[in-house]
Parts: structure tokens; C-alpha cells; sequence
């Protein structure tokens, strides 16, 4: 398997909303995208599937070094393999990477997020970084571009914290802020426990409600950054965002059922919302 074969199959067995999007872009932007967002899962599944967390630390330094490793010119992985050809035409830097490390790192050391700031800080490593290198990838112009870029992906980050409540409560980790369960009267043992009645209590719905509002506002602030002059070039985030913002909805409309089952919406309407985006440009 070479390593451009070995992202695409990575990239296509995730189910991610983010490869519908890939299917519109030429071949040298589709190349970089899929091998980067190879390596984002490729890191993701450290923290997700390593139970040991010592041996998850160990991996994560490992791809640390791979990182200085692959930008010295010697990549040993196929995800670096891939990926290095590319990253100096589409400005995709070491930095850029370590960040997305440096963000699962905090899901080792942590379990909780103490209130908003906290959770923003997370939100920017693991998405915000991540929604630059895609605008990059995708062909922005401008440099407000990336402003709108890392507030889509902030958007896109809070949408799955809503959507994963259940997933991450399975694992021991809530990343909906201490302060804000305090707020609405929510206790940690009631979100881990993953059922009724005291799951899908008013108080769960009320914060659910609260964090929905939240990313739709984000939403709506990273549209209204977009410059005109970008949005044509823009579109596989834009269509991102509509898969992501109709997912949203789906959610607040079943009534934030997330504590025992994951949410989706199914590949035909994935592929109909980016389909319609392509077409309209918006």
C-alpha cells in the first residue's frame, strides 16, 4: 500500500463529514487535505484508543518526533509520507501539526474542563489550527480568511463536544465546562451514569440548549468573517459547516438524546448538503 493509498483509506473509513467535502477539490488539493486530515485522525486515535495513558503519552511523543523527524526531510510514516510533498505549497507547517498534538496531549492530562476559556484554549488546538490548514489547503487569498477558518472550526468542535456527550461519558471524560454544569445545576455523575432519569433530566436539557446556542452564534460569527473575494474558493468549509450545522439541528430537534446514542446524519444527505453547497457557492 503506498502511503497516498494508505490516507485515502484512512480518510474514507472515519465516515467523517470532512471527506464529503474532499470529493469536490482537484487532485493536488484532495491529495493534501486527505493526507492531513490522516494525520489529525491518526493522533486523535492515540488519545481514543490507547487505554494505557502511559503508553498513550509515549505515542503522542513518539509523533512528535516523526513531526521534526518528517520536516527534516526524513518522514518514516505513510501519513507523513504523503503529506511532506505537499506541505510546502500549501503552507502547512511543523507548527500546525504539533498543535493537533499538543491538544490531544491535553486529553491525557485532563478529563474535565474547569470552565469556557479552558475549553476554548482546547477548541483552538485541536480545530481552530486545524480550520487554518484546510483554508490554506483550500485556496484562501486573504488574510481574514483564517480568522473565519479557525472560528468554523471552533463552531465545528463544540458541535461534536454536543454530539460525543454520551461517547466521551463512556471514556471518563466530560468536556462540557465544570463551571457551566454548576451553572445548570448538573452534576458529573449524572452525564457519566448515561441514562434516565436523571440523564435526560430538564437541568441536561437546559445545558445542552445553552451549548447549542453557543455554536450556532460561533457559526454565525465565522460567516460573517468570510470574505467575499474567498468564498468561491472556500467551499469544501462551507459545506463542512452546513453537514456540521444540519447535524446540530437534528440534535436540538430529537432533544439533545446524546447520553446514549451518537447522532449522524446518514451519507446520501451528507453528500446532498455538500452537493448543494457546490452548487449555490454558499
Amino acid at each position: 500500500m503506498t502511503p497516498q493509498q494508505y490516507v485515502q483509506d484512512k480518510a474514507a473509513r472515519s465516515g467523517s463529514s470532512f471527506y464529503y467535502a474532499f470529493l469536490f477539490l482537484p487532485d493536488e488539493r484532495r491529495a493534501a487535505i486527505t493526507a492531513f486530515y490522516a494525520f489529525c485522525r491518526e493522533v486523535d486515535d492515540v488519545v481514543d484508543e490507547v487505554h494505557d495513558p502511559s503508553v498513550a503519552a509515549n505515542k503522542l511523543a513518539w509523533w512528535r518526533h516523526e513531526v521534526g523527524e518528517a520536516y527534516a526531510g526524513r518522514p518514516t510514516h505513510p501519513v507523513t509520507q504523503a503529506l511532506m510533498p505537499l506541505a510546502p505549497t500549501f503552507h502547512i507547517e511543523a507548527a500546525h501539526l504539533l498543535a493537533v498534538i499538543e491538544g490531544c496531549e491535553m486529553d491525557l492530562q485532563q478529563s474535565r474542563m474547569l470552565d469556557f476559556p479552558a475549553l476554548q484554549r482546547y477548541c483552538h488546538l485541536v480545530a481552530g489550527i486545524v480550520g487554518e490548514v484546510a483554508a490554506n489547503i483550500f485556496g484562501r487569498t486573504l488574510e481574514d480568511t483564517l480568522r473565519y477558518a479557525h472560528t468554523l472550526g471552533r463552531a465545528m468542535q463544540l458541535t461534536n463536544i454536543i454530539r460525543d456527550v454520551g461517547d466521551d461519558a463512556r471514556r471518563g471524560r466530560i468536556y462540557l465546562p465544570i463551571s457551566e454544569m454548576q451553572q445548570f445545576g448538573v452534576k458529573a455523575h449524572e452525564i457519566l451514569k448515561r441514562e434516565s432519569p436523571w440523564g435526560y433530566s430538564e437541568r441536561f436539557t437546559a445545558l445542552m440548549q445553552f451549548q447549542a446556542q453557543r455554536a450556532h452564534a460561533t457559526y454565525d460569527e465565522a460567516m460573517a468573517l468570510l470574505p467575499p473575494a474567498d468564498r468561491r474558493a472556500q467551499r469544501p468549509g462551507l459545506m463542512m459547516a452546513h453537514i456540521y450545522r444540519e447535524l446540530l439541528r437534528e440534535i436540538e430537534a430529537g432533544g439533545f438524546q446524546v447520553l446514549h446514542q451518537r447522532i449522524s446524519l446518514t451519507p446520501l444527505r451528507k453528500l446532498w448538503i455538500a452537493a448543494r453547497t457546490q452548487v449555490k457557492g454558499r
